[in-house]
Formats: structure tokens, C-alpha cells, sequence
């Protein structure tokens, strides 16, 4: 054994032992309420806020954030709740059914392992880590927790995926060869995508500066990069990361592929040159074992064509929008009596499919091994943008990251 596989073997051991040393989860009745806490209420943390305060005989007790003002924030949403500085505490709570974590990427994986360590039910926000290393580790600890594991990737949950699976077990679709995806968005001139103001009150005397670092070099507090850690490698993933990952697990599902082959990730800052590392306009090919190539675009100077799919087979298309049915026309030559059809399946909610999956111990829509082969996609790419080359899997799991 060499010493890398010994400290992984190790490394996994001990994740092991810490979740064994509690006790199994017992099935809750349907009328049971469920008790959930949260790590990380930023911008995207409130949507989920109010995600899980939308579903029936759910009580939200505690929430640990690094910063002050989101601490304060949720106490005037939840009249009760209790609010920490430090994660550590709220996982102590023994009442505490779920955790919902939707901190920053790079502090994902401490979050996902602590959290289960700690006996909890998890719904851990996109991606699910930071490097191919974190999801490895995650996937590991996910498996040997016997947890409700549910990662935020809500196309998961939606009707249209019901849909192209349906369609594509019956034959409708035919050999897929290529499928294309694309997301576009636009901003005013002079106001790039993702950036905030940092609010007044964002002080080092009201930050855990260090928690937020998790590891990476220390330096002076600096609130631009608290509030817009998404513009920076060190803490991002940058927009395949934050949107090309619903996609990518959307496609990867419908076509049962396992993580890419290969990918190629062009592109650059263009749209608004304002320091920011991660591009904001992309072109990503992906390769796939099936013979399956699927590409991603996506631009931050124009939000005519939105987001969707399209899987292109050999007898027929599926063309998916986000929030619109599925729609699917037949290639006439290979397929003459098949007919153009729209979906009919409605979608979950994908918090309430967590919720429930907590109650009845079952497999939620979207589980630690879609989080896993998404999230390696993701992280295939952006390597591949790095490294200006085409990596394959094998090359991009050689590649240590730089924060580990």
C-alpha cells in the first residue's frame, strides 16, 4: 500500500468510525415534525430559508453563520431560532433531524462531513465540493453514513426530467450521439453578474474571518471578498459551479452516463472586465464512455436564449426549458409514426422531497452520487480552462489541488 492510499484508507476510516458511533435513524411518522437547522444564510441560504419554511410540519431551530448581520437577519424572519458563530455548536443540538448547508463552495465538504459525522440528515447546497479530492471524501462519507443525503441540483426534481427518462427508456429517442446545453444572463452596463455591495456593518469585528478562509492563506479581512467569494478561485467554482452543474446532472441522469471521459473548457473574462478570476463567458465539451458528447455555452452579455437542453437522437429530439414541459419531435426517417408530444409530469419540490425522504427513510431525487458526477464534471472543466488543455480523468484526478 502506498502512503497516499494508506492516509486515504485512514482518512476514510476514521470518517467511518465517526458516523458509526451514532445511533441509526428512525423512520418518522408522516405527521412528525422535522427539526432543521442551517450553516450559511447568504444570498442563496435565504432562498432555501424560505424553501423549507414553505413545507408542511417543518420547524426551523438554529441556523451559524461566520457573519453578524445574517445571524441577525434570520432572527427576524424566525421569531425563536437559535443562532451560533461557529457550525460546531448547532451540530451538538441532539433534536436537530437535518441540516441544510449552503455555505460557501469551498467550505462544502467540512460541512458535509461534519455534518453527518454528527448523526444528521444533510441537504448540502451545489456543487457538492470545491475538488475532485472533496467529492471523493464526500461521496465516502455519504455512503458509509446511512444519511438522507439530498444535493441542491432541482432540476433533480422536475417534471420534464420525469419526462425524458420515460421517453428515452421506450425507445422514442433512439442512439444519442450529441446533446447541447447553454445558459445566458445579462447585466446593465458596468455591473458584472454576481457582484454585491459589501454592506457597512461588514467588519472584522463582525466576521469569523478565519472560519470563512477554512484553510486557505492568511490575510488582512476583506469584506468585497466575503460578499463576492464567487468571483475567485480560491473560494468558487465559478459559473460551471453555480449553473452549468443543474445541467450537466440533468443530461447525466436522463442518459444514465457516468462522469465525463474527457472535457474542454474555453473562454475567458469578457463581458465586464472587473477582477474577477472566473470567466464569464464559456464553451465547455464534454466526452462521455457512451459515445455521447454534450456541450455547455454560456454568456453574461446576453440573456436572449436563456437556459435549456436539447438531446439529439437518432429518432427523435428532447428540448428542454427551464420552468417549461418537454418537448419532443420525432426524426420522421427513423421513427414515421411517432408524433411531436409536450410532458406532462409535474415537479416535486425539492426540499419536500428532502423532508420527505427524512420522514421515510428512502432515496431522495437527488443523492451524493449525482452530487458526486456532477460535481467531478464541473471540476473537470474548470481544470481544463486552467491548465488551457484537454483533460481527461485520469489527468484532472492527478492534478492536487492547491487547498486541501
Amino acid at each position: 500500500m502506498s502512503d497516499q492510499t494508506r492516509r486515504t484508507f485512514l482518512k476514510q476510516a476514521a470518517i467511518g468510525a465517526a458516523v458509526l458511533a451514532y445511533p441509526s435513524a428512525t423512520v418518522l411518522g408522516a405527521n412528525d415534525r422535522v427539526r432543521v437547522g442551517m450553516i450559511g444564510v447568504g444570498d442563496r441560504g435565504n432562498d432555501l430559508l424560505g424553501q423549507v419554511r414553505s413545507v408542511s410540519n417543518v420547524e426551523l431551530v438554529a441556523m451559524a453563520d461566520v457573519y453578524s448581520r445574517r445571524r441577525d437577519q434570520a432572527k427576524s424572519k424566525v421569531p425563536g431560532i437559535q443562532t451560533f458563530d461557529d457550525y460546531r455548536r448547532l451540530l451538538d443540538m441532539k433534536d436537530i433531524d437535518g441540516v441544510i448547508v449552503a455555505s460557501p463552495l469551498h467550505i462544502h465538504a467540512r460541512h458535509f462531513v461534519d455534518t453527518l459525522a454528527a448523526g444528521k440528515d444533510l441537504y448540502a447546497e451545489k456543487t457538492m465540493t470545491w475538488s475532485i479530492p472533496e467529492a471523493d471524501k464526500c461521496l465516502a462519507a455519504a455512503k458509509s453514513s446511512g444519511r438522507v443525503v439530498q444535493i441542491g441540483l432541482q432540476h433533480e426534481s422536475s417534471g420534464s426530467l420525469v419526462d425524458a427518462k420515460q421517453w428515452i427508456k421506450d425507445g422514442w429517442v433512439g442512439k444519442v450521439t450529441q446533446v447541447e446545453s447553454w445558459m445566458s444572463r445579462n447585466t446593465p452596463h458596468g455591473k458584472g453578474q454576481w457582484v454585491r455591495p459589501a454592506p457597512s456593518d461588514c467588519t472584522a469585528q463582525n466576521v469569523d474571518w478565519n472560519a470563512f478562509l477554512n484553510g486557505r492563506p492568511d490575510r488582512p479581512f476583506d469584506p468585497y471578498k466575503l460578499i463576492n467569494w464567487r468571483l475567485f478561485w480560491e473560494f468558487s467554482g465559478g459559473n460551471c459551479a453555480e449553473n452549468m452543474v443543474h445541467q450537466i446532472a440533468w443530461i447525466m441522469t436522463a442518459l444514465d452516463l457516468p462522469e465525463p471521459s474527457a472535457a474542454y473548457m474555453s473562454g475567458g473574462v469578457f463581458s465586464e472586465k472587473d477582477g474577477r478570476e472566473v470567466p464569464d463567458t464559456i464553451a465547455v465539451t464534454l466526452d462521455f464512455p457512451k459515445d455521447i458528447v454534450v456541450t455547455w455555452q454560456s454568456t453574461f452579455s446576453n440573456k436572449q436564449y436563456e437556459l435549456g437542453d436539447r438531446i439529439l437522437g437518432s429518432d427523435g429530439t428532447l428540448e428542454h426549458h427551464f420552468e417549461e414541459a418537454l418537448e419532443y419531435w420525432p426524426e420522421k426517417i427513423n421513427r414515421p409514426d411517432g408524433e411531436p408530444t409536450k410532458g406532462h409530469s409535474h415537479d416535486e419540490g425539492h426540499m419536500k422531497n428532502w423532508v420527505e425522504c427524512i420522514r421515510s427513510r428512502g432515496t431522495p431525487n437527488a443523492p451524493a452520487e449525482i452530487g458526486y458526477r456532477s460535481a467531478i464534471a464541473v471540476h473537470m472543466a474548470n481544470l481544463s480552462y486552467k491548465n488551457k488543455k484537454r483533460m481527461t480523468l485520469e489527468e484532472s484526478r492527478a492534478i492536487a489541488p492547491e487547498y486541501s
